[in-house]
């Protein structure tokens, strides 16, 4: 008989299964019309009914089929019984049948941390840029992001009423990353995606010294990650803290996974064991290709005024 699938590869089935079902929760939530909005630190810093429950649905679905996992989620939750409607059982099959890369084959329910941002760009759902938004679903191992899972629940969202919304990004380092097209950054283009609505001068200062030709601001590190694996962009740069461990993860493991970088302005690479810290608070740089281009670039007055 045929040994049953790698643990590894068996959450990352679930996760795909859990992020449809908060997709179909971030959209139930929108359509119905009440967001349920509190501000936590900020104007800037919103949260949502819709991140409350996908939160709960994400980490009480991993949690039951897993439960020795670590699960760290971006939002404070009160531990009261999440409903059996919030629960997502289901994984993708077409994820169970791929082989698991032989270095993850032989790990442990207790080695993993899985990091859940449940609503990536709460801000700019808030707006209506529904483009923006993703869930994002990170696993890691050894302190690594080693798989990741990005759902953009309102991909497709204005290519008229009877279009698809949504689909589901998933990758694992040593095996590649699927759901999307690879494609790379004209060539020669300097293209930097920035951040939309945490902007300041030490984060134009950097970019300015860049010499970009374009730059884009979006909200949202999930959707910057896709714009690089996309071709839209060729940097990703954002000189500021704010940026957190769940907002990093799964899109990491997604870059890695197609042969990107992305690491702190300084260039340190983030650590995602259980234990580290939650803000990145040197910033971020990535890229799909050509990462010492950029890297080389940044200022030094911007590196020593970013303290990870």
């Amino acid at each position: 008989s045929m040994a049953s699938p790698a643990l590894l590869m068996r959450v990352v089935a679930s996760a795909y299964s859990v992020a449809e079902k908060a997709a179909t929760i971030v959209r139930n939530v929108m359509s119905a019309g009440d967001l349920g909005i509190v501000e936590k630190a900020g104007p800037n810093d919103l949260q949502t009914k819709a991140d409350r429950l996908v939160q709960m649905s994400i980490c009480a679905s991993l949690a039951r089929k897993f439960p020795k996992v670590t699960i760290i989620g971006e939002e404070e939750l009160p531990t009261e019984d999440v409903t059996e409607d919030l629960i997502e059982d289901g994984h993708c099959e077409e994820i169970l049948k791929k082989p698991c890369p032989a270095q993850y084959t032989g790990i442990k329910e207790e080695e993993l941390v899985i990091w859940v941002d449940p609503l990536d760009g709460t801000k700019e759902y808030t707006e209506g840029l529904l483009d923006h938004v993703t869930v994002l679903i990170g696993i890691a191992y050894g302190g690594k992001a080693i798989a990741g899972v990005i759902n953009q629940p309102y991909y497709n969202y204005e290519a008229g009423a009877n279009a698809v919304l949504g689909r589901t990004i998933w990758g694992v380092l040593g095996m590649g990353a699927f759901g999307f097209q690879l494609t790379e950054a004209p060539a020669g283009k300097h293209i930097i995606v920035t951040t939309r609505s945490h902007s300041n001068a030490l984060v134009n200062e950097c970019i300015t010294a860049l010499n970009p030709d374009h730059v884009i601001r979006v909200g949202g590190a999930g959707n910057k990650i896709i714009q690089l694996i996309e071709g839209k962009a060729s940097a990703y740069v954002f000189a500021s803290p704010g940026c957190k461990k769940w907002d990093t993860c799964a899109p990491e493991a997604i870059l890695h996974a197609v042969g990107g970088k992305i690491t702190d302005i300084r260039g340190n690479s983030f650590q995602y064991n259980k234990e580290v810290k939650h803000m990145n608070s040197a910033g971020v740089l990535a890229t799909l290709r050509n990462y010492d281009y950029y890297a080389c670039r940044i200022p030094n007055t911007v590196k020593e005024s970013l303290v990870p």
